[in-house]
Order: C-alpha cells, then sequence, then structure tokens
C-alpha cells in the first residue's frame, strides 16, 4: 500500500478537455438551432390559397361547390387567397380549369361582368362547323391553334354558347353568330379573328 508521500508522486492524468471538441459541440448545438427556426420560419411563411376539386369550363361560374384551402409556400405568385373565396364563388373561369388547379388572379373574372350574353360574329372554313348547324343550337367553342404556334392543342374557350345566326355556302356553314358570356366573348373574337376557331354541337345522342 503506497503512503501518502509515494502517491503524491505519481503522475496524475490530465482531464482537460481538447479546445477542438468544445468548439464543434458550440458549433452543433448553434447548427441545430439555426436548423429549428428555419424550419419555424418556413411554417409561418405558408399561405392558405383557393384550389379547384372539379373542372370548370371557361365561361362558367364556379360556385362554392368546387373550392377547397390549400396550404402552400408563399413564393410571390398571385393566387386566390382563402380569405376572399366568396369572391372567386361569384366569379367565372375566364378558362377550362382541371381539378387540383391552383387559382390565379387571371383565371377568374368578377361576378359584375359574368353571364351578360354578348354576341360575337364568326367567319368559318369548311370543317370548322357541323355542316347542319342550325339557329338556336347549344354549341361549345374550341381554339385550335395552327401548326405555326407550337402550342399544346385544341382548348374549349367557350363551354357553353348559342348559335343566334348561321349562313352557308357551298355546303358548309362559313358565318355564324354565336351568343356568349362576355367574359370570354374577347378570347373568342381573338381567336376568330385568326381563323383557330371551331363549332362542336351539344347533342345528344341519337
Amino acid at each position: 500500500m503506497l503512503t501518502g508521500a509515494a502517491s503524491r508522486g505519481l503522475p496524475q492524468w490530465s482531464r482537460r478537455r481538447s479546445p477542438g471538441l468544445a468548439a464543434l459541440a458550440v458549433l452543433l448545438v448553434l447548427g441545430g438551432a439555426l436548423a429549428t427556426a428555419l424550419l419555424v420560419k418556413r411554417a409561418e411563411e405558408r399561405t392558405s390559397v383557393v384550389r379547384v376539386s372539379g373542372r370548370v369550363g371557361a365561361g362558367q361560374p364556379f360556385g362554392s361547390g368546387v373550392l377547397q384551402e390549400a396550404r402552400i409556400a408563399d413564393d410571390g405568385a398571385a393566387y386566390w387567397p382563402w380569405s376572399q373565396r366568396d369572391q372567386v364563388a361569384r366569379g367565372v373561369a375566364t378558362v377550362t380549369v382541371l381539378p387540383g388547379t391552383l387559382l390565379t388572379r387571371p383565371m377568374v373574372a368578377g361576378g359584375a361582368v359574368a353571364g351578360r350574353p354578348v354576341r360575337v360574329g364568326l367567319s368559318l372554313r369548311p370543317g370548322q362547323a357541323p355542316y347542319d348547324l342550325q339557329r338556336g343550337e347549344r354549341v361549345q367553342l374550341i381554339h385550335v391553334p395552327g401548326r405555326r404556334n407550337g402550342s399544346d392543342g385544341p382548348v374549349v374557350v367557350a363551354e357553353e354558347a348559342v348559335i343566334d345566326s348561321v349562313s352557308y355556302r357551298s355546303g358548309s356553314a362559313d358565318q355564324a353568330t354565336v351568343i356568349v358570356d362576355s367574359v370570354v366573348a374577347p378570347m373568342v373574337a381573338a381567336h376568330a379573328v385568326s381563323g383557330e376557331i371551331a363549332i362542336a354541337a351539344i347533342r345528344a345522342q341519337p
């Protein structure tokens, strides 16, 4: 057994911590705190916007039945906020909106102009309308872009319109006046001028 004097002569192991390890521990703690703060901040930056749960044709009213709340990161896009869903419900679609779409401002026209019928004249080429098109028929108006435009394909610009008058030349409709909603009338007229409007009659199956 060692005496007190002998024990005092033995080497003592140092319990000092490495400065590098201490600094690393501090950095890990700070990094974790910063990551937590960023997650909290991002969660706070998420915003509620309007999403459509069902298909809404161009020129048709939205109504409240197809509107849902969606939480997304606020990326600065001009989405309709969920707080303004009542205004959206009173508006109409300016384009055909598919289920799951997050509504942006240009997709909705205010209810103040919705439902006002206007007449638009169409100049038609052979094959752009049924050969037996009649006055009073309900039709769809479809934008059929030319190949030079590089578009993805035809798009319905008026889900429902009415033929007000139609004239024929050589057995094919060459002129027609259609009654459409005032919201989609500018788009219909623009496509008609470039000869890129086709008429599809809405008829029951025989």
